[in-house]
């Protein structure tokens, strides 16, 4: 394959570090690399370590697209906004991380296991990456949606601090050890609360019907994603002292009868999943063993025993790395499809 530019907007943060990673891993054809932040990270002179080299940072801005063919957006929905078309302008295809586009019509929403088909209609030169959760729950809802049609989402994540970036991680250990050190929290930004020894039921602001704007994403991202405009979804987004990895419990009803060892089998040979499920000997996903790689784990998998008579109902519990497959490296894929 020819050897792409690349740039990399917002490449000093969490996401962005984990997109070079991502590059690095998946040899992705870079021939040029375009590293990308905020005039603080210029003015230190900050540099990312890419194919064995430190490469200067440069200045967001209009200008630092020319001539670059792709643009991996990991920055907030603000930068996104004002730059991202910019660079589209400019002739590049950007693959956002932002939640700027997500919804517009004539962006696609992609998650490559499930439609990796609408990346190819692209007009204002821009496809979103779908919110962390909802690409970890809807990857391994995607075959058995396949093969029984689903009508019904119930969803409950535990997400993890590093969800909220860097500011969230930071907050994490600083919390972490000022409780093991007996001393008192204090204030918790970015969270509404203290973290640590904790969960908070609030991701986001809270919106219409109670439902906070982290819960509506995997409903209304989710109908777009997977073309069911009718799909019913209820979800509650909790925040735990996790470092990283969200896991989340579903439970999805179906109009075609679906057994759990059919259930099984699906997952077993779907792409981008893997299942854990052994009960006997305690096996089953976990944070600490989905981080730092690309899977969605299954596991618990089970009938759903509060369905009424006649109605095809699963449960499981499923995790996966919210920073990578849940953001840096469903991007990758994306430009990996754009190849």
């Amino acid at each position: 394959m020819s050897e792409k530019t690349v740039a990399i907007l917002g490449a000093t943060g969490v996401v962005g570090q984990q997109m070079l990673q991502c590059l690095e891993e998946r040899a992705f054809p870079v021939g040029r690399l375009v590293p990308l932040a905020s005039q603080r990270s210029v003015d230190a002179g900050r540099t990312v370590r890419f194919a064995g080299e430190d490469v200067p940072v440069r200045l967001a801005e209009p200008d630092a697209f020319e001539g670059v063919d792709i643009v991996l957006g990991a920055a907030d929905d603000a930068t996104a906004r004002e730059l991202l078309p910019e660079a589209a302008r400019r002739g590049a295809v950007c693959v956002d991380n932002s939640h700027a586009f997500r919804l517009e019509e004539d962006v696609p929403l992609v998650v490559p296991e499930i439609n990796a088909s609408d990346i190819a209609d692209h007009p204002r030169g821009i496809i979103a990456n779908p919110n962390c959760a909802t690409i970890i729950g809807l990857v391994p809802v995607w075959p058995l949606h396949q093969a029984a049609g689903v009508t019904r989402l119930i969803v409950s994540t535990y997400q993890a601090a590093s969800g909220a970036g860097k500011p969230g991680l930071d907050e994490l250990v600083r919390e972490i050890r000022c409780v093991a050190a007996g001393e008192e929290v204090g204030p918790s930004a970015p969270f509404q609360y203290q973290l640590a020894e904790n969960l908070i039921p609030q991701i986001g602001g809270f919106r219409e019907e109670g439902y906070t704007s982290e819960e509506l994403k995997m409903q209304n991202e989710g109908r777009k994603i997977m073309h069911l405009p009718g799909l019913r979804v209820s979800c509650t987004c909790v925040r735990v002292p996790v470092v990283r990895s969200h896991s989340e419990s579903i439970t999805a009803e179906f109009e075609r009868p679906l057994s759990v060892d059919e259930a099984r089998e699906l997952l077993e040979a779907a792409p981008g999943v893997r299942v854990v499920d052994d009960p006997a000997a305690s096996r089953y996903p976990m944070p600490l063993e989905t981080s730092d790689q690309d899977l969605v784990w299954v596991g618990r998998l089970r009938r759903d025993l509060s369905a009424p008579d006649g109605v095809s109902s699963l449960t499981f519990w499923c995790c996966g790395d919210q920073i990578r497959k849940g953001a840096a490296t469903n991007a990758v894929q994306i430009a990996e499809h754009l190849l």
